[in-house]
């Protein structure tokens, strides 16, 4: 029985070691989302502060796990008033839920292309998201000579399915569409 546990244990760690991970290169990378504001014009945020990273064992990356938060209180749509509204009760409740997250659980590749399914989690409720997107590279870095890679994601959530803002959709759109683009190094 211990022979077994032993090899069990050594099984478990030689899969891991082949694992690759890829960390946010955070000066090439932007989280953004647009919202309709009256039916008339679409509103663009962004969060100033996040992370992200990437596991994989396989160089297509179908077998990967994404992550990624953001910091709530970090959100900017380039006007303070309607910042400190969305990180009230309200909308977001910044000082009870601080962070989004999300975290794959399924990955989809056809050439370049990605299909990633997983959990958002957003003011405390979680949802069964897609995002689709693509990447680029990998590339190695001139200067730091490791390999790199460029990923840009997709999605179209709905406010209210987290929770999120106590206005009728003619003030604010029912769905966001939220767009995540960056580069990942492979550590």
């Amino acid at each position: 029985m211990k022979k077994i546990t032993l090899l069990s244990i050594a099984l478990l760690a030689s899969i891991a070691s082949f694992a690759q991970k890829w960390s946010l290169d955070k000066a090439h990378a932007n989280v953004n989302f647009t919202v309709v504001h009256m039916a008339l014009s679409d509103v663009d945020g962004s969060f100033k502060k996040f992370n992200a990273s990437i596991t994989s064992s396989k160089d297509d990356f179908s077998d990967a796990v994404f992550e990624f938060s953001a910091d709530v209180s970090s959100i900017n749509t380039d006007n303070e008033m309607r910042d400190g509204h969305l990180k009230g009760a309200d909308f977001f409740d910044a000082a009870q839920f601080t962070t989004i997250t999300f975290k794959s659980t399924s990955v989809k590749v056809s050439g370049k292309k990605l299909t990633i399914e997983g959990d958002l989690t957003m003011k405390g409720v979680t949802k069964k998201v897609t995002f689709e997107g693509s990447y680029n590279g990998p590339v190695e870095d001139q200067r730091s000579k490791k390999a790199k890679i460029g990923l840009k994601l997709t999605s179209t959530i709905k406010r209210t399915d987290f929770g999120v803002g106590k206005v009728p959709a003619v003030v604010v759109s029912e769905e966001i569409q939220l767009k995540a683009t960056g580069e990942f190094v492979k550590e």
